[in-house]
Protein backbone atom coordinates (compact mmCIF):
# COMPACT_ATOMS: atom_id res chain seq x y z
CA UNK A 1 0.00 0.00 0.00
CA UNK A 2 0.98 3.68 -0.32
CA UNK A 3 2.76 5.06 3.04
CA UNK A 4 4.17 8.56 1.20
CA UNK A 5 4.29 10.64 -1.19
CA UNK A 6 6.50 13.75 -2.24
CA UNK A 7 4.55 15.73 -5.47
CA UNK A 8 7.04 18.09 -7.24
CA UNK A 9 7.30 19.92 -10.30
CA UNK A 10 9.55 18.56 -13.09
CA UNK A 11 10.41 21.69 -15.26
CA UNK A 12 14.55 20.90 -16.32
CA UNK A 13 15.44 24.35 -14.82
CA UNK A 14 15.08 22.88 -11.21
CA UNK A 15 18.37 21.32 -12.37
CA UNK A 16 21.40 24.08 -11.55
CA UNK A 17 23.29 23.67 -14.42
CA UNK A 18 20.37 23.52 -16.96
CA UNK A 19 19.22 26.82 -15.25
CA UNK A 20 22.50 28.82 -15.28
CA UNK A 21 22.63 31.94 -14.51
CA UNK A 22 18.71 32.00 -13.38
CA UNK A 23 19.17 28.85 -10.72
CA UNK A 24 18.97 31.00 -7.98
CA UNK A 25 15.41 31.97 -8.43
CA UNK A 26 14.17 28.25 -7.83
CA UNK A 27 16.45 27.75 -5.16
CA UNK A 28 13.59 27.76 -2.79
CA UNK A 29 11.59 25.21 -5.29
CA UNK A 30 14.37 23.53 -4.73
CA UNK A 31 14.72 22.98 -0.62
CA UNK A 32 10.66 22.15 -0.91
CA UNK A 33 11.61 19.46 -3.14
CA UNK A 34 14.25 18.00 -1.35
CA UNK A 35 12.13 18.20 2.35
CA UNK A 36 9.59 16.43 0.54
CA UNK A 37 11.97 13.45 -0.65
CA UNK A 38 12.74 13.45 3.04
CA UNK A 39 9.51 12.59 4.38
CA UNK A 40 9.62 9.93 1.81
CA UNK A 41 12.82 8.51 2.85
CA UNK A 42 11.47 8.44 6.56
CA UNK A 43 8.67 6.47 5.49
CA UNK A 44 11.26 3.44 4.48
CA UNK A 45 9.49 1.85 1.64
CA UNK A 46 9.79 -1.02 0.16
CA UNK A 47 9.77 0.45 -3.31
CA UNK A 48 9.69 4.06 -5.01
CA UNK A 49 8.47 5.18 -7.91
CA UNK A 50 8.88 7.97 -9.62
CA UNK A 51 6.29 9.30 -11.43
CA UNK A 52 5.67 11.90 -14.03
CA UNK A 53 4.09 13.10 -17.39
CA UNK A 54 5.34 11.88 -20.60
CA UNK A 55 3.44 11.76 -24.43
CA UNK A 56 3.26 8.62 -26.58
CA UNK A 57 6.46 8.55 -27.06
CA UNK A 58 7.88 8.11 -23.83
CA UNK A 59 5.07 6.96 -21.18
CA UNK A 60 5.69 3.80 -20.35
CA UNK A 61 7.11 1.85 -17.04
CA UNK A 62 10.59 2.33 -16.60
CA UNK A 63 12.93 -0.50 -14.52
CA UNK A 64 15.28 0.23 -12.17
CA UNK A 65 18.73 1.87 -12.99
CA UNK A 66 17.02 2.90 -16.13
CA UNK A 67 19.26 6.02 -17.78
CA UNK A 68 18.44 9.83 -18.33
CA UNK A 69 20.27 12.70 -19.68
CA UNK A 70 20.31 16.69 -19.62
CA UNK A 71 22.16 16.43 -23.09
CA UNK A 72 19.41 17.41 -24.98
CA UNK A 73 19.25 20.86 -23.00
CA UNK A 74 22.74 21.84 -23.84
CA UNK A 75 24.31 20.22 -20.15
CA UNK A 76 26.72 17.11 -20.27
CA UNK A 77 24.58 15.41 -17.44
CA UNK A 78 23.38 11.94 -17.24
CA UNK A 79 21.24 10.56 -14.49
CA UNK A 80 19.89 7.26 -13.33
CA UNK A 81 17.04 6.14 -11.51
CA UNK A 82 18.46 4.50 -8.40
CA UNK A 83 21.27 2.47 -8.52
CA UNK A 84 23.48 2.74 -11.59
CA UNK A 85 23.16 -0.29 -13.72
CA UNK A 86 25.81 0.18 -16.47
CA UNK A 87 24.15 -2.56 -18.86
CA UNK A 88 20.97 -0.91 -18.24
CA UNK A 89 18.89 -1.06 -21.70
CA UNK A 90 15.62 0.19 -22.93
CA UNK A 91 14.87 4.03 -24.13
CA UNK A 92 16.26 6.81 -22.23
CA UNK A 93 14.20 8.48 -19.44
CA UNK A 94 11.40 10.83 -19.78
CA UNK A 95 12.37 14.32 -19.04
CA UNK A 96 9.96 14.53 -16.18
CA UNK A 97 11.76 11.41 -14.82
CA UNK A 98 15.06 12.50 -15.36
CA UNK A 99 14.29 15.40 -13.10
CA UNK A 100 13.00 13.25 -10.21
CA UNK A 101 16.24 10.90 -11.07
CA UNK A 102 18.36 14.21 -10.09
CA UNK A 103 16.28 15.21 -7.46
CA UNK A 104 17.00 11.66 -5.81
CA UNK A 105 20.72 12.04 -6.74
CA UNK A 106 20.86 15.53 -4.62
CA UNK A 107 18.97 13.84 -1.81
CA UNK A 108 21.86 10.87 -1.69
CA UNK A 109 19.01 8.37 -1.99
CA UNK A 110 19.98 5.26 -0.93
CA UNK A 111 16.57 3.59 0.34
CA UNK A 112 14.37 1.32 -1.42
CA UNK A 113 14.48 0.65 -5.31
CA UNK A 114 13.71 3.20 -7.76
CA UNK A 115 11.52 2.57 -10.54
CA UNK A 116 9.68 5.04 -12.63
CA UNK A 117 6.43 5.18 -15.00
CA UNK A 118 5.54 7.94 -17.03
CA UNK A 119 2.34 8.69 -17.98
CA UNK A 120 0.07 10.11 -21.28
CA UNK A 121 -0.85 13.55 -20.11
CA UNK A 122 -4.03 12.28 -21.92
CA UNK A 123 -5.09 9.61 -19.92
CA UNK A 124 -8.87 9.59 -18.84
CA UNK A 125 -8.69 10.31 -14.87
CA UNK A 126 -10.23 6.77 -14.04
CA UNK A 127 -7.51 5.35 -16.06
CA UNK A 128 -5.05 7.04 -14.03
CA UNK A 129 -6.48 6.07 -10.72
CA UNK A 130 -6.32 2.20 -11.96
CA UNK A 131 -2.63 2.32 -12.47
CA UNK A 132 -2.14 4.52 -9.18
CA UNK A 133 -4.31 1.20 -7.40
CA UNK A 134 -1.56 -0.82 -9.57
CA UNK A 135 1.13 0.43 -8.20
CA UNK A 136 0.27 1.29 -4.10
CA UNK A 137 -0.30 -2.82 -5.20
CA UNK A 138 3.46 -3.96 -5.68
CA UNK A 139 4.77 -3.88 -2.79
CA UNK A 140 3.90 -3.82 1.31
CA UNK A 141 5.43 -0.36 1.40
CA UNK A 142 5.30 2.03 -1.54
CA UNK A 143 6.33 5.09 -2.10
CA UNK A 144 5.69 7.99 -4.52
CA UNK A 145 7.72 10.61 -5.89
CA UNK A 146 5.15 12.40 -8.19
CA UNK A 147 6.45 15.22 -10.34
CA UNK A 148 4.52 17.48 -12.40
CA UNK A 149 3.66 21.30 -13.35
CA UNK A 150 0.60 23.41 -13.12
CA UNK A 151 -0.87 25.19 -15.72
CA UNK A 152 1.82 26.73 -18.46
CA UNK A 153 -0.80 29.87 -18.49
CA UNK A 154 -0.31 32.40 -15.87
CA UNK A 155 1.38 35.26 -17.63
CA UNK A 156 2.05 37.02 -20.92
CA UNK A 157 5.14 35.65 -21.09
CA UNK A 158 4.50 32.00 -19.64
CA UNK A 159 4.96 29.12 -22.75
CA UNK A 160 0.71 29.37 -23.15
CA UNK A 161 0.45 32.78 -23.09
CA UNK A 162 -2.03 34.36 -20.22
CA UNK A 163 -4.90 32.65 -19.49
CA UNK A 164 -7.15 34.15 -17.14
CA UNK A 165 -8.45 30.39 -15.53
CA UNK A 166 -4.95 29.48 -15.01
CA UNK A 167 -4.62 30.78 -11.52
CA UNK A 168 -7.93 29.60 -10.60
CA UNK A 169 -6.83 25.76 -12.04
CA UNK A 170 -3.65 25.71 -9.96
CA UNK A 171 -5.17 27.03 -6.60
CA UNK A 172 -7.74 24.24 -6.63
CA UNK A 173 -4.67 21.74 -7.64
CA UNK A 174 -2.41 23.20 -4.54
CA UNK A 175 -5.21 23.00 -2.19
CA UNK A 176 -5.71 19.28 -3.18
CA UNK A 177 -2.15 18.27 -3.20
CA UNK A 178 -1.64 20.09 0.39
CA UNK A 179 -4.37 18.74 1.91
CA UNK A 180 -4.28 15.07 0.06
CA UNK A 181 -7.89 15.98 -1.01
CA UNK A 182 -8.46 12.64 -3.23
CA UNK A 183 -12.10 14.06 -4.47
CA UNK A 184 -10.93 17.25 -5.20
CA UNK A 185 -7.78 15.92 -7.18
CA UNK A 186 -10.33 13.33 -9.12
CA UNK A 187 -12.38 16.41 -10.13
CA UNK A 188 -9.65 18.34 -12.03
CA UNK A 189 -11.15 18.85 -15.56
CA UNK A 190 -8.92 16.91 -17.76
CA UNK A 191 -9.92 19.08 -20.85
CA UNK A 192 -9.50 22.42 -18.80
CA UNK A 193 -6.22 20.73 -17.75
CA UNK A 194 -4.77 19.82 -21.32
CA UNK A 195 -5.92 23.73 -22.56
CA UNK A 196 -4.59 25.19 -19.82
CA UNK A 197 -1.11 22.94 -20.51
CA UNK A 198 -1.10 21.21 -17.08
CA UNK A 199 1.53 18.09 -17.56
CA UNK A 200 0.98 17.67 -13.87
CA UNK A 201 -2.90 16.71 -13.72
CA UNK A 202 -2.42 12.59 -14.94
CA UNK A 203 0.43 12.03 -12.15
CA UNK A 204 -1.23 13.91 -9.73
CA UNK A 205 -4.79 11.67 -10.40
CA UNK A 206 -2.79 8.73 -10.26
CA UNK A 207 -1.44 9.52 -7.00
CA UNK A 208 -5.48 10.34 -5.51
CA UNK A 209 -5.99 6.24 -7.15
CA UNK A 210 -2.93 4.88 -5.48
CA UNK A 211 -3.84 6.44 -2.10
CA UNK A 212 -7.54 5.45 -1.56
CA UNK A 213 -7.50 3.78 1.65
CA UNK A 214 -4.43 4.63 3.08
CA UNK A 215 -5.42 7.77 5.06
CA UNK A 216 -2.42 10.05 4.50
CA UNK A 217 -2.49 13.45 5.19
CA UNK A 218 -0.68 16.31 3.31
CA UNK A 219 1.43 19.20 3.67
CA UNK A 220 1.68 22.30 1.40
CA UNK A 221 5.36 23.00 1.16
CA UNK A 222 5.69 25.31 -2.06
CA UNK A 223 3.21 27.09 -4.19
CA UNK A 224 4.59 30.04 -6.98
CA UNK A 225 4.25 30.70 -10.48
CA UNK A 226 7.99 31.52 -11.51
CA UNK A 227 7.67 31.58 -15.65
CA UNK A 228 4.00 31.82 -15.53
CA UNK A 229 4.09 27.97 -14.48
CA UNK A 230 2.08 26.64 -11.65
CA UNK A 231 4.59 24.78 -9.44
CA UNK A 232 3.43 23.20 -6.40
CA UNK A 233 5.63 21.22 -3.82
CA UNK A 234 3.61 18.65 -1.07
CA UNK A 235 4.29 15.71 0.83
CA UNK A 236 2.25 13.42 2.15
CA UNK A 237 2.52 10.63 4.72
Amino acid sequence: MLVAAAVCPCPPLLVPEVAAGAAPELDPARAACLDAVGVLAASRPDLLVVVGPGDGRTAGAYPAGAHGSFRGFGVALDVTLGTPDPVAQGPALADSLAVGAWLLDRARWAGAPVEGLAVDGRSPAAECARAGQQLAARADRVALLVMGDGSACRTLKAPGYLDERAEAFDARAAEALGSADLAALDALDETLAYELKAAGRAPWQLLSGAARGAGLGGRLLYEDAPYGVGYTVAAWS
